[in-house]
C-alpha cells in the first residue's frame, strides 16, 4: 500500500493527465516565456493550477517548487517540499508527440522522498517511495545490470558527446538514443529498457526529481557529474548534470568524465 504522499501524487497524476489530454486532442494555445526560457503552453498552466490546488490543498505545510509557478526563497525554509514540472516534454507535446510526462516530486531535507512519472498518452505511470521499491503501472521494475560500456545503450542528447567532457576523448562507441523528457529518459532507465542516463548540463529540479528517485528504488546510481549526490530544493533550483545506471556503469562513466 502507497504512503500518503505517493497516494496523493498518483492520483493528481491521473488528474493532470485528464486535462492535458483534452488540450492534447483539441490544440493548445502556445507562446514562448522570456528570456528564450522555451515554449510554454495553455495546458502547462491548467495543469499548474491543477495541481497547485489539489497538493498545496491536501499538503499546506509543503512548500511548493515548479516550471510554471513564480519562485520564491520561502521553499527552503520548509522541511517538505513539492517539485513538480506539469508537462515536462512541452515541445513534444506541441508537437503532437505522445512522449510527454508530468512529473511530481514529494522532497524532505534534500531527498525525495515520492515521486511519480506519468504519460497519459502512453498510459504509463512510474512510482515510487524511500523503502518501497519502483514500479510501472504498479509492477516492479529494476535497472539494468550491464557492465560494459561499448555494448551500453545510453539516452543522451548529441553534446554529451563533445570530446571536452571526456578525459581521453568519446568512450567507447555505445549505442546513444534520445527522448524529449528527461523524466521519461530516467524512467526508461529505472524500467531496464536502457542501460543509462546522461546529462552534463545544468538541469532544473522539476525535469529531474521524481526521476531520481524512481531510479535508485529501481536499483540504479545516481549523482550529478562528478559524482556528487543529487540534492534538491536549492535556492538556484539546478543540479549539476546528472550520470544515472547501474552500479558498475555508473562508475566506469564517471571514471570518464572530465
Amino acid at each position: 500500500m502507497p504512503g500518503r504522499d505517493l497516494s496523493l501524487l498518483i492520483e493528481a497524476a491521473r488528474e493532470a493527465g485528464n486535462v492535458a489530454a483534452r488540450y492534447f486532442e483539441t490544440g493548445a494555445e502556445r507562446w514562448d516565456k522570456p528570456a528564450g526560457a522555451g515554449p510554454v503552453t495553455e495546458a502547462d498552466l491548467a495543469v499548474n493550477g491543477l495541481l497547485s490546488a489539489r497538493l498545496r490543498d491536501a499538503r499546506p505545510d509543503y512548500g511548493w517548487l515548479s516550471e510554471e509557478s513564480e519562485d520564491g526563497p520561502e521553499r527552503t525554509e520548509r522541511d517538505n517540499v513539492f517539485i513538480i514540472d506539469p508537462i515536462d516534454g512541452t515541445r513534444s507535446f506541441i508537437d503532437g508527440s505522445r512522449a510527454w510526462a508530468h512529473a511530481l516530486a514529494v522532497v524532505n531535507a534534500g531527498r525525495v522522498t515520492a515521486a511519480v512519472v506519468y504519460l497519459p498518452m502512453l498510459d504509463k505511470l512510474y512510482a515510487a517511495e524511500t523503502g518501497g521499491g519502483a514500479s510501472l503501472n504498479g509492477v516492479p521494475i529494476a535497472v539494468s545490470r550491464g557492465a560494459d560500456l561499448a555494448q551500453a545503450s545510453v539516452l543522451s542528447a548529441k553534446p554529451t558527446l563533445d570530446p571536452k567532457h571526456w578525459k581521453e576523448g568519446i568512450p567507447p562507441v555505445f549505442r546513444r538514443e534520445h527522448r524529449p523528457s528527461l523524466a521519461y529518459r530516467l524512467s526508461l532507465v529505472a524500467e531496464g529498457r536502457f542501460d543509462a542516463m546522461l546529462t552534463l548540463r545544468g538541469t532544473w529540479e522539476w525535469d529531474v526529481a521524481a526521476g531520481d528517485l524512481i531510479l535508485r528504488e529501481a536499483g540504479a546510481l545516481t549523482s550529478d557529474r562528478t559524482g556528487a549526490p543529487l540534492l534538491f530544493n536549492n535556492r538556484h533550483p539546478q543540479v549539476n548534470g546528472i550520470v544515472a545506471a547501474g552500479p558498475v556503469l555508473h562508475g566506469d562513466l564517471l571514471g570518464r568524465l572530465a
